[in-house]
């Protein structure tokens, strides 16, 4: 007699994890509590049989955990954190968590979350660590300038860190603990200057030849630094149906809230990649396009307000990148041009 395909759901901690089996008709068959061991999962896994349909929630270094049970040859889904409302319950632990992760995916409400490819992982990792560094050097810059207002030396020029500014560290006589304290930072930055310039040449050879990272440096505001986070965080466009849901994964809709015969729609969600919505305001603020210009100026004069038409334009500006990414052009532009 066939066995039949059972249900695990796994709620993955950062040192130990539960695992639950359900049956087809959603009774727990197995509750076990195992300490965060490859060959400990495996085994348990092994247990539902071959093929079993397992659930992980997208928390706190979950590749291994998928890598090894689709080496394995379950079927992983990813569960959305965000997508996944349990509600307020009386009793949360561990093994409810699971539980309710296994029977979402048994009754077929899963929300889940898309499972990027080791590839897709590995640039997402340059890219995102290189965007780190660049905040902590801005953060050691931001405490140069607290430590020069201090001591009362004014910043004339608009950049501290140019040839000029610099000019203006080496001559400024600062007291000596402020002394020691900005010539630290001074070599923390110049340190980082070299790890972020490392990580960018990393970034350019993983993309070297990618027509999507090539063809989204065609729009406007849009360069190298830019257009890696697009393709990495976005990762398969055609995962998306339309240049309207990628907008809706960026975060960059509005929210909407309806019951009966009233409407609600408020800011935008915000419920996205983080570093795609700064990358997208970010190509807005450089960029010259007159096509995304106009209509930034059209929705902030109409709502007067200037941050609400950069908004929009940024999402005008990702349906520009979804087909990029698509097509290999944007048909648009290559019409205004």
């Amino acid at each position: 007699m066939q066995q039949q395909r059972e249900y695990v759901g796994i709620d993955l901690h950062r040192r130990r994890s539960v695992i639950v089996r359900l049956s087809p008709e959603g009774d727990k068959l197995d509750v076990v509590r195992i300490d965060n061991d490859p060959v400990a999962l495996a085994v348990e896994v092994a247990k539902a049989g071959p093929d079993p349909e397992v659930v992980i929630e997208a928390t706190y270094g979950w590749y291994w955990a998928v890598d090894l049970l689709q080496a394995n040859g379950a079927r992983v889904h990813l569960a959305h954190p965000l997508g996944n409302n349990w509600g307020n319950r009386r009793v949360k632990n561990d093994e409810r968590d699971a539980t309710d992760l296994a029977d979402l995916l048994r009754l077929g409400r899963l929300a889940e979350a898309w499972i990027a490819p080791p590839a897709t992982r590995e640039l997402r990792e340059l890219v995102r660590y290189r965007a780190k560094l660049v905040a902590i050097r801005s953060g050691l810059k931001a405490q140069i300038h607290a430590v020069l207002a201090k001591q009362g030396v004014a910043v004339p020029m608009t950049n501290l860190f140019g040839v000029g500014g610099q000019r203006l560290l080496d001559d400024c006589a600062l007291d000596g603990a402020y002394a020691r304290r900005v010539r630290s930072l001074r070599e923390l930055v110049s340190d980082l200057d070299g790890h972020i310039a490392t990580f960018g040449d990393h970034v350019a050879q993983a993309l070297d030849g990618h027509v999507g990272y090539e063809a989204v440096q065609h729009i406007a505001g849009v360069g190298p630094v830019l257009a890696a986070i697009f393709v990495a965080e976005i990762g398969d466009v055609y995962r998306f149906s339309g240049p309207d849901k990628l907008a809706c994964w960026v975060g960059l809709t509005p929210r909407h809230r309806e019951s009966d015969t009233t409407v609600h729609r408020g800011p935008i969600t915000k419920q996205g990649s983080r570093l795609v919505r700064w990358a997208a305001i970010e190509a807005i603020s450089r960029g010259r396009c007159s096509f995304l210009q106009d209509h930034h100026r059209r929705i902030a004069e109409r709502r007067n307000n200037r941050n609400i038409g950069r908004v929009a334009a940024a999402r005008k500006l990702i349906h520009l990148v979804y087909w990029a990414l698509r097509d290999g052009h944007v048909r648009c532009l290559e019409a205004a041009a």
